[in-house]
């Protein structure tokens, strides 16, 4: 008998697709999910299903074997044996001789909402290396978000002039799912709530239309198990988050950490964090810093979208830039925020 969840996929698609590119990943139409192919039947009990310990080259991990009398449950029974998995990230181009690269370069942006014409991006000019953390403040209405979504391909706006390199590549010639699979990510303001469609489901289709991407070989269902636990771990999340339906429920905290687990497991090489810190508490948005501080390495970057410098407490970034009238009016380092916290926006008019 086929899962009830498999009807729900395309829907899935549909919701998401003119949000982010992230749900473009899965297969359109997509087949069936793949951690169901564990159904009942009267053969011997299953493989193991690999749960977590610590990751590293090649990591060892907790195996649960699963009784014939459970062999439908997604659970994670108590029966541990140990076992040794190897399981490889996506990876972006590495740099030679440790110099970093130019990963995004934006050059005379502009832009107008699609339906208005209404102009929203005035000349934005913003270029990120390798290995740094940028993040944009300014106030409502100045372009912060249709920035990113711009970036991202959003239908809700068209680029009417100026220039987009990722990578080395024409980010503009790209279709909103190429540069999710190219290695951009944008986390939601507020993630969309998909029932029907569990997390395992969700993130293994997603992961795997990336791994094909890039050459690699997809990940079985038990593999997979094995690639994520740790990262489970890093957001502070627990197994059986996995068999729930993507944001379906969740408290503001979780669908933020749900975010920031997509991103790990997506392993972009540009994560794009749209006010990623909105309505978390000092406890949930310790969790979410320490893991996108967990996920920095030298090949990647982040830029973040904020209007507090609390968030800067915890992720440190590399610049800060202010944008105004659809447009970055001011560069600089971590003091322009603290003269945002004193003094507020019309003191970056005078300094």
């Amino acid at each position: 008998m086929e899962p009830s969840n498999h009807v729900n996929s395309r829907a899935a698609v549909a919701i998401l697709s003119n949000q982010t590119p992230l749900l473009l990943l899965l297969p359109k139409p997509p087949s069936m999910a793949l951690l169901h192919q564990f159904r009942c039947s009267s053969s011997p009990s299953l493989p193991p299903v690999i749960s977590s310990t610590k990751s590293t080259s090649t990591s060892v991990f907790s195996v649960s074997t699963i009784p014939s009398h459970r062999r439908c449950h997604r659970r994670f029974p108590s029966l541990r044996l140990t076992a040794t998995l190897a399981a490889e990230t996506p990876a972006g181009s590495v740099s030679e001789g440790g110099t970093p690269k130019l990963l995004l370069e934006v050059k005379d942006l502009t832009a107008v909402i699609s339906e208005s014409g209404q102009k929203i991006l005035n000349g934005v000019n913003l270029s990120i290396y390798e290995g740094e953390v940028h993040a944009i403040m300014g106030k409502n209405g100045s372009g912060k978000s249709t920035f990113a979504k711009v970036l991202v391909g959003h239908k809700d706006y068209e680029v009417t002039g100026g220039s987009v390199v990722f990578k080395g590549e024409n980010l503009l010639e790209m279709e909103p799912e190429d540069r999710s699979l190219a290695g951009l990510f944008l986390s939601f303001q507020s993630p969309v709530e998909i029932p029907g469609v569990s997390n395992s489901d969700f993130l293994q289709m997603a992961y795997n239309a990336r791994r094909k991407k890039l050459g690699q070989p997809e990940l079985d269902p038990l593999q997979f198990y094995g690639y994520i636990m740790p990262k489970l771990e890093m957001v502070n999340i627990k197994a059986d988050f996995l068999n729930r339906n993507v944001n379906e429920g969740f408290s503001g905290g979780e669908k933020k950490r749900n975010e920031i687990l997509q991103l790990a497991v997506l392993g972009a090489e540009l994560a794009i964090l749209d006010e990623i810190d909105s309505g978390l508490d000092v406890d949930a948005l310790r969790d979410v810093s320490k893991a996108v501080n967990a996920l920095m390495t030298p090949t990647n970057s982040v830029l973040m979208i904020t209007h507090y410098r609390r968030l800067l407490e915890f992720i440190k970034p590399t610049y800060i830039h202010i944008m105004d009238g659809g447009r970055i009016s001011k560069t600089g380092d971590i003091s322009i925020a603290n003269i945002l916290e004193k003094e507020g926006y019309k003191a970056m008019s005078t300094t």
